[in-house]
C-alpha cells in the first residue's frame, strides 16, 4: 500500500474547513489527521496529532496563522505549512515565510491545485502561485539592486532601533517586541516609523528583507 500524507486543517470558516476536510479525504495519497478552528487549539492539537502537512488560514481569531506556524514550526521542525489567504498581500507572504511556511496560496485556488500543493511541499517544493512567486522575484530583484546604500542606511540605525529590526526580522508583534524592549506599543511604533525614514522603506517585509540581506 502506497503511504498517505498526514494532513491537518487550520482554518475558522466552519463551511471552508468541512470543504478541505473532504477535499483532503477524498484525495488519494492523502490522510486528513486534525482540523482546528483557530490557532489556540492548533498549537495544542496538532503535537499530538503529529500531521506532515498543515494547511493554514492566515486570518485566524486570537492567534492568527503566521504566529501559529512560528510557534508550532519552533516544536514540529519537520511538519511542512501551507499558507490559505483570500489576499495575495505581500507582507503576509514574506512574514509567513520567514514563520516557517513553505508554500502560500490564495484561496481560490482549485481544488486539483490544492492537493497537488501539499503533495509538491511534502516532496520538499514550495507550491505558490504564479502571482505570489512574481512578488517574490521581483521584491528580491529590486533590493538587491541598492545593496551597497543598504549597508550605509542600516548602519545609520541606533543600537535599540538595530534591536528593534531584529526582533521585527525574528516574527514577533509589536507587544511581544514591547515587552522584550521593556517599552510601549507607542514606542516600539515609534522605533518602526524612523527605521522606515532611516532605510527608505515602507514596510514592515521592505524592512526585514533589507535587514536579513
Amino acid at each position: 500500500m502506497s503511504k498517505f500524507i498526514k494532513v491537518a486543517i487550520v482554518e475558522d470558516n466552519d463551511n471552508l474547513r468541512k470543504i478541505l476536510a473532504e477535499l483532503i479525504n477524498d484525495a488519494k495519497n492523502l490522510k486528513l489527521v486534525g482540523a482546528f478552528a483557530d490557532g489556540l487549539a492548533a498549537v495544542e492539537g496538532i503535537p499530538r496529532v503529529q500531521p506532515e502537512v498543515v494547511i493554514m488560514d492566515i486570518e485566524l481569531p486570537g492567534l492568527d496563522g503566521v504566529e501559529c506556524v512560528r510557534k508550532l514550526k519552533a516544536q514540529l521542525p519537520a511538519v511542512n505549512f501551507l499558507m490559505l489567504t483570500v489576499y495575495g498581500d505581500s507582507d503576509r507572504l514574506f512574514d509567513s515565510i520567514k514563520a516557517g511556511a513553505g508554500g502560500y496560496l490564495l484561496k481560490r485556488t482549485s481544488s486539483a491545485r490544492l492537493v497537488q500543493a501539499v503533495e509538491e511541499l511534502h516532496a520538499g517544493g514550495s507550491p505558490m502561485t504564479p502571482q505570489l512567486a512574481r512578488q517574490v522575484v521581483e521584491f528580491i530583484s529590486g533590493l538587491s539592486k541598492s545593496s551597497d546604500r543598504s549597508n550605509s542606511e542600516l548602519a545609520s540605525l541606533s543600537p535599540t532601533q538595530k534591536r528593534t529590526l531584529d526582533e521585527l526580522a525574528r516574527g514577533y508583534a509589536y507587544k511581544e517586541i514591547a515587552d522584550h524592549l521593556g517599552i510601549s506599543v507607542d514606542g516600539v511604533r515609534n522605533h518602526i516609523r524612523k527605521i522606515y525614514e532611516k532605510l527608505h522603506v515602507h514596510s514592515r517585509t521592505e524592512a526585514v528583507i533589507k535587514y536579513l540581506k
